[in-house]
Formats: structure tokens, C-alpha cells, sequence
């Protein structure tokens, strides 16, 4: 071993050692490293396909369509029988129980029978006894489709009516009972515009990966990289014709997942059990990325418009807004996912009198399917969007005019499906965020630098996010967990949550830490399981901590209850004189603590049960979908960003050169992971509006199927300057895990200030008068023929001030 090696292990040692004191340390509250942390930068942590290999263990592939659309004429799979290594191949005929695998609609079979939907959909499965094998057996199938022009625009597909699931509507009425139609008919002033947000592929470090191994009852032990383990444990058994107690499924972590495997898991997981109940072999199916990026779904684009009605001041009085998902071939989870984009396309601000309707557009693509923030942050674009061009044409700063139209008091506080908003976490994260940024110094310095640079440009935005917290599926919001103490005081503890790097084994560990007045080293998170905790929900819509944490407190409260109760008789105390801290127990009127792990022997020579399951609904959330009326979150996560950046007017390119955030996470459980997922939730946020381009050929062929040619954020990328707090002495009101809030998903949405400075800073070419036209991803393409046009508008001498109101109507300036 080389100086390098030696010095590079010493270090990783230190480091180690560091780590471990930290990890025994911490509990809820404090800032406590990843409880894999080590394991993964040493490489000691393991995956699916880090599983050691059982003899005989097959593996698996598909062959798949090259037409987007149309009938299977022919389907030959001879040579795919005879190509070496096969041991079995299987179409959609020898599945033994269910063929639609669709999450809640139908419209997933598992493989495709006699049509095809889009370009990759697979047709056949192979099992070989090597990787290769497999993979190159399945090219071999010879299929004929009778191809058609696939329908790839979302705007045409709701000319046509063409939708997976009906058209939903919001509305509200202002005071004076207007509904917005009527407001915005007679109104004086109206600002309108559309925009197209493109779509975002996943790029999860692991793909998608499953191992099936059949069992000696007949059934199946799956193992899945998965966020939802109860739903690929169901439909394998559906698939398999088997009781769901007969298939047990397991993930100990997975290598990034950000909604892709909610529910674009589970086809490869019952196609693995379906190759491995037919040879009574162990099946390994791993996607390899191009294959993955065909056949899994995407972040839903979006076609969103908006016609919003203001007084002269720029204060909204109604507005009309619609969101279009493109939903590729199948329902999947998109009804709930435009639900939430209509949820959130008020995002922050008051609409007296709103009308927002969502369609489901169909599309001959793979069906896309969930993403950090569900829905939410294409919502909130055309908001944000609408923002800065109302800003434009009133003459104030966008930020001026964000703070005007701010939820607040005095009856601006009601949401367009009727749920009441506290503002005032709001107003404060702005209120500090805008100090703390020395936002108005820096717009002075912005704008005379750039009417002194002719090529260089500059933008500045501040952007707020309230995002909403719970499954808008009421009956998800609910968690179980399952503790043990061990009886030399060591503790386990299992929940339904899956950990993805996002730290929720770590956090759980230190809730159950805190409970117990033990170091959070104690506590061991082992790998989620179906046999120990059944029937859970996804690990998706930011709750992973605020369900599985909360139900994991109430297993180890059973427990303490039990040791609370058992020391109470045996040392003749009431139970408020009994004290778990440290490691200890402290007994009112016994001179020394006693230790943990005695305790706990003491308690077991007694029979007192130290395992407890436990369980946890969120509260107070309901909501009527035919009457739009309720309350479908639980709470509000909130937050803002500052945003700068530099721009060449002469190619399009640009730098994001500072970022400022402040975050409302209520008490954190651990703000290192909660910086984390702020941080890393930016970035990622700032690739799907800036960088990562999807393109499909006319046939309907994704194109951008690799690194290559989807450019997702490196760290070259992070500005320079990234400052990140967060908000301090803001515990959440509601009852949820110690006053905590969720931060998976709201950061996410903080990277739109990114795109509204690069708006703010193509606007300066016109003085600040016009707003531009930027859909996303706002590529240095995008960004130069915006630079175009706004140059173009600019220099047209008959065009009349953008802060004149002579028409009823004003187009948004859209070149």
C-alpha cells in the first residue's frame, strides 16, 4: 500500500472515530451524522445488487417495443428460446394472476399485449444465467407492430379529449360571492400568460433493481429497491395468484429513489417472481440506465396558463388558472399529482377569487409518474411566473409585488380550496431572508451595473415556497412501527419508512434515542420489512419522519410506560419521580442512577414485555373533492430563496453566482441531514429548471436516455456563495414528531428563484418593462432566443409602455 492509500485509510479511521462519538451522542434534536454515513463512503454499504449471488441465480431482462404506438401483429420469440444461457422466457399469457399492475387505476399491464403505448414498453421478459446472457437474448425477439403517429403534445391531447383521468376543477368565490370568471370580466386590468415546463428524469445513483427468491411454502422473499414495499408485496401476489402473506418484502436502503420508486418499482419486482416462480430459481432484475430511463416514468411536464385580474396597484383580484400534466399512457399516480399542482398553483399568495382547473393529458409516453414535490412545483411556476409579470407591468420590484400579494390577515388568508393559511411563518421567513440577503442593496448595485455593461447582464429574485404536508390521499397518512429492547439495553427498532440517503433511519433512531434517555447509538434501524411492519405507506409527500417517527415514539412510550409502571412498585415511587436521561434511570430517594441496561435486566427477571408495536394517523386533515372544500394538509412547510446570477447576452450562457435560503423546518431533529436535503433539494431543483432537457424524436423515441445527453447538476454547478439557515425559534404549531417539519420536498421548490433571475435579468434589457418568455428547462438556447426577442421588443418604437392601462386586456408581452 502506497503513502497515498496509508494516509487516505488514517484519515478515513479519524474520521470514523469522530463519526461514532457523534452517532452516540445525538438524539432528536441535535445534529447527528448519517447512520450510514461510513458505510457508504467506504463502500461497506449494501445494495440489491450488492447482495452475495445463490447458486444458480438467473437474471433478467426485457425485450421491449420500437414503436410508440400501435397493434402487435407478431411476436416470434424463437431465437430468444435458443440463445444461449436462456432458461425461460414469458409473455403476458403465462402470468398466472393479475396483468394490470396499476397503483390505483388500471392501465399497467405488466407487459404489453396486443398494443403497444409508447417507445420501450416491454413485451417479453427472459431469464439467462448471466447478465449479458440475459440482455442480449432479449434483442433477439421478433416483433412487427403496426406502427401510428404517436401523440406526443399535451395542448393537442386536451383538443382531442384525450385524457387518463377526468378534468378536476378548484374554485372560489371572493366576498362579495364573484366567482373569477365574473371578477375577471369586469376588470380593468388583466395580465395573461402561458409557459411549458418540461419534465425531469429521476437519475437515481441505483436503478431500479429486484431479487425474488422462492420459498419453501410456495411463496416468495422479494427484495426491492423500492419506497413502497406493502405495494410491491401486494402485487406480486396479485400477479402470482398467492395471499399476500405469502410474499415477504425487504429494503434496507436504496441508492436515491425522489418518487421514482413509489411505484415504478413494482414491475420489476413481479416480473423477477414471475421468471423465479417458473424455474424455482432466484431471479435478479436490474434495469441497466438507458433501459431504465426508457421504461420508468419521469417528472409530469406541464402546459400551465394563466389570466389573472389585478387593480392598479398590482394586487390580485381573481385569477383563472390551468394546469395540464402530461401524463404519458396511464393514469399511474397523475390524478393525485395534478391535484397537487393545483394545490399549489396559489403557492404563497392571496386569490380572492380563483378558478383553477387540471387536466390529465394522455400522451403516447412512458406513463410519468411521482417526483419530489409531486405536482407541486409545476403548480407554483405559473404563479411565480404570473408574479414577476404583473411586477413588470405595475413598475415595481417583483419583490415589492410578491410581499403585496402574500397570504396575511384580515380574511387573506383562505386558500382556493378553502383551507385556512397561518401566515405568519411566511411573512417572517421572507421579512429575514430579505434582511439577511441585503436583497435591496445588492437590486441598487444590480441595476446600475447593468446599465454601465452592454454584454454582461445580471438578475436578482426572491422567491417564497409554502408547500403542503400530507398524502392527498387521506387514507395514506398512516404509519406503524415495531421496538425491542434487548436485554443488555440495546434497542431495535423497525418502521415503514424506506431509507434513500434522506437520513429518516437515522432520525427514527434518534426519536426512539430520546424517548428511552439513551444515546442514539444504542438504538439500531434495521432494513424495512412486510413481516414486521405490514400494510404501510410509501415513503413519499415528505412524511416519512413526521408517520413512521411519530409511530415509532408511540412503540418506545409503550414500552417506557411499562418500565415507568414496574419501577414505580418496585422502588415505591410515583412515576414522575422516575428520570430516563443519559444512559440512566434516576429514581427520586436512590442516591445513584441506575443504568439503562440494568433497568431493562431488572425488567425482564420480571416478565415486563420490552417489545411494542406502534402506530400513528395524522390528524384534522379531510377534503371533498366534489365540492373542493377541506383540508388536505395537516400543515404548511414554508421557505424562500435569493437567487443571482450573471448572464452573457451574447450566447445564452450564465452562472448562478449566490444563493441565499432561509427554511422554516419548526424544531429540527437533526439540522445537519436538514441543511442537507436543503441543500441538495436546490440543487437538484436548479438542474430540472436550468439543465435537464428531455427530448423525444417524432416517433415518440426518448432521446436523452444517458449522461451524455441529459445533463443533470454537478458540483460545479453549487454557486459560489451558498448560504443557507435555518429559521430559528419557529416550532410548528401543530402536534406533529417535536414540533418538527417535513423537508424533503419544499427546498426543491426554493430553485425557482433561479429561473425568476434569469427572467429578472433578461427583463433589464428593456429597463425592467417587459417580461420575458423563459419555458424550462431555461437552457442557454432558451435563454438567448429570450435575450432575442426582448431585445427585439425593446427597440420597437411604436410598442406602447408596459405601465400604461389603455386596454381592458394586455397580453403578457410574449414575443
Amino acid at each position: 500500500m502506497n503513502t497515498i492509500q496509508d494516509d487516505a485509510l488514517e484519515s478515513a479511521q479519524d474520521s470514523k472515530g469522530i463519526a461514532e462519538k457523534a452517532v452516540n451522542a445525538g438524539h432528536a434534536g441535535k445534529s447527528t451524522q448519517h447512520e450510514s454515513a461510513i458505510k457508504h463512503v467506504t463502500g461497506k454499504a449494501l445494495y440489491v445488487d450488492d447482495q452475495p449471488e445463490s447458486k444458480g441465480l438467473l437474471h433478467a431482462a426485457t425485450g421491449w417495443s420500437d414503436a410508440a404506438c400501435g397493434k402487435i401483429w407478431e411476436m416470434d420469440l424463437s431465437a430468444v428460446h435458443s440463445a444461449p444461457g436462456v432458461v425461460a422466457v414469458m409473455t403476458l399469457k403465462d402470468v398466472p394472476g393479475h396483468k394490470d399492475i396499476g397503483p390505483v387505476f388500471s392501465g399497467d399491464p405488466l407487459l404489453a399485449d396486443g398494443e403497444v403505448t409508447f417507445y420501450g414498453q416491454p413485451l417479453f421478459v427472459v431469464a439467462a444465467d448471466t447478465y449479458d446472457n440475459a440482455r442480449r437474448a432479449a434483442t433477439l425477439g421478433r416483433i412487427v407492430v403496426e406502427g401510428d403517429t404517436p401523440l406526443l403534445d399535451p395542448k393537442i391531447a386536451v383538443e382531442q379529449s384525450r385524457f387518463v383521468r377526468p378534468t378536476h376543477g378548484l374554485h372560489r368565490n371572493n366576498d362579495a360571492n364573484e366567482d373569477a370568471k365574473t371578477v375577471l370580466r369586469k376588470a380593468q386590468h388583466i395580465v395573461e400568460g402561458a409557459m411549458h415546463i418540461g419534465g425531469q428524469e429521476h437519475y437515481y445513483l441505483e436503478g431500479q433493481v429486484a431479487l425474488a427468491s422462492p420459498t419453501e411454502d410456495g411463496g416468495f422473499f422479494i427484495q426491492s429497491s423500492t419506497q413502497h414495499p406493502s405495494e410491491v408485496q401486494k402485487l406480486v401476489a396479485e400477479v402470482m395468484a398467492k395471499p399476500i402473506n405469502a410474499i415477504t418484502v425487504e429494503t434496507r436502503r436504496m441508492g436515491g429513489a425522489f418518487g421514482g420508486k413509489e411505484t415504478h418499482a413494482a414491475q420489476w419486482a413481479c416480473l423477477a417472481a414471475l421468471l423465479a416462480g417458473k424455474t424455482q430459481r432466484d431471479v435478479k432484475f436490474r434495469l441497466p440506465r438507458t433501459a431504465d430511463m426508457l421504461q420508468t416514468g419521469k417528472r409530469h411536464p406541464f402546459a400551465n396558463q394563466y389570466r389573472i385580474a389585478i387593480d392598479p396597484a398590482g394586487r390580485i383580484q381573481a385569477a383563472d388558472i390551468t394546469v395540464t400534466g402530461d401524463c404519458g399512457c396511464s393514469p399511474d399516480l397523475s390524478d393525485a399529482i395534478v391535484d397537487r399542482a393545483m394545490f399549489h398553483a396559489d403557492n404563497a399568495y392571496y386569490l380572492p377569487a380563483a378558478e383553477i382547473t387540471g387536466h390529465r393529458a394522455f400522451t403516447h409516453k412512458v406513463s410519468n409518474t411521482a417526483f419530489r414535490g409531486f405536482g407541486g412545483p409545476q403548480g407554483m411556476m405559473i404563479i411565480e411566473r404570473a408574479m414577476d409579470d404583473i411586477a413588470r407591468k405595475v413598475g415595481k420590484d417583483p419583490l415589492t409585488l410578491r410581499k403585496l400579494n402574500l397570504y396575511g390577515n384580515q380574511g387573506r388568508n383562505i386558500t382556493p380550496y378553502h383551507q385556512e393559511v397561518d401566515s405568519q411563518t411566511l411573512h417572517r421567513v421572507i421579512e429575514t431572508l430579505e434582511h439577511s440577503s441585503n436583497y435591496w442593496q445588492r437590486r441598487k448595485v444590480i441595476t446600475q451595473y447593468n446599465q454601465t455593461q452592454k454584454r454582461y447582464k445580471k438578475g436578482l429574485a426572491l422567491t417564497p415556497v409554502k408547500f403542503g404536508i400530507s398524502f392527498t390521499v387521506q387514507h395514506l397518512n398512516q404509519a406503524g412501527a415495531l421496538v425491542h429492547i434487548y436485554t443488555d439495553g440495546s434497542v431495535q427498532v423497525n418502521h415503514g419508512g424506506t431509507e434513500m440517503g434522506q437520513g429518516l433511519n437515522t432520525k427514527v433512531a434518534q426519536i426512539v434515542a430520546r424517548v428511552l434517555g439513551v444515546d442514539v447509538g444504542m438504538v439500531q434501524s434495521t432494513a424495512t420489512r412486510t413481516d414486521k411492519v405490514p400494510n404501510t405507506s410509501p415513503t413519499a409527500a415528505s412524511s416519512g419522519t413526521d408517520l413512521n417517527g411519530q409511530a415509532a415514539k408511540n412503540a418506545a412510550e409503550t414500552i417506557k410506560q411499562r418500565l415507568l409502571a414496574f419501577l414505580a412498585e418496585r422502588y415505591d415511587v410515583v412515576k414522575s419521580d422516575i428520570h430516563f436521561r443519559d444512559n440512566h434511570v434516576a429514581i427520586e430517594g436512590i442516591p445513584e442512577p441506575i443504568a439503562f441496561a440494568d433497568v431493562i435486566q431488572q425488567a425482564y427477571m420480571a416478565r415486563v414485555s420490552l417489545s411494542s408495536t406502534g402506530f400513528y394517523r395524522t390528524p384534522k386533515i379531510h377534503y371533498n373533492r366534489e365540492q373542493s372544500k377541506g383540508r388536505p394538509f395537516f400543515y404548511y412547510a414554508t421557505g424562500a430563496s435569493v437567487s443571482e446570477v450573471l448572464i452573457d447576452t451574447l450566447t445564452g450562457e450564465y452562472k448562478v453566482t449566490r444563493v441565499d435560503i432561509v427554511h422554516d423546518v419548526g424544531e429540527s431533529l437533526n439540522p445537519a441531514l436538514d441543511i442537507g436535503q436543503i441543500e441538495g433539494g436546490f440543487i437538484q431543483g436548479m438542474g430540472w429548471l436550468t439543465t435537464e432537457e428531455l427530448s423525444w424524436s417524432q416517433e415518440g423515441r426518448l432521446q436523452t436516455v444517458g449522461a451524455a445527453t441529459y445533463k443533470i447538476p454537478t458540483a460545479a454547478d453549487t454557486p459560489a456563495i451558498f448560504n443557507v439557515k435555518l429559521l430559528d425559534n419557529q416550532p410548528n404549531e401543530e402536534a406533529t414528531i417535536y414540533h418538527s417539519k417535513a423537508v424533503g420536498e419544499p427546498p426543491f421548490m426554493l430553485a425557482i428563484s433561479v429561473w425568476s433571475a434569469l427572467r429578472d435579468a433578461i427583463s433589464s434589457l428593456s429597463d425592467y418593462q417587459y417580461s420575458p418568455d423563459l419555458d424550462t428547462p431555461a437552457t442557454p438556447e432558451r435563454v438567448y432566443w429570450a435575450i432575442q426577442d426582448m431585445l427585439a421588443l425593446a427597440s420597437d418604437k411604436e410598442s406602447k409602455s408596459h405601465n400604461e392601462f389603455d386596454d381592458n386586456t394586455e397580453q403578457n408581452h410574449a414575443p
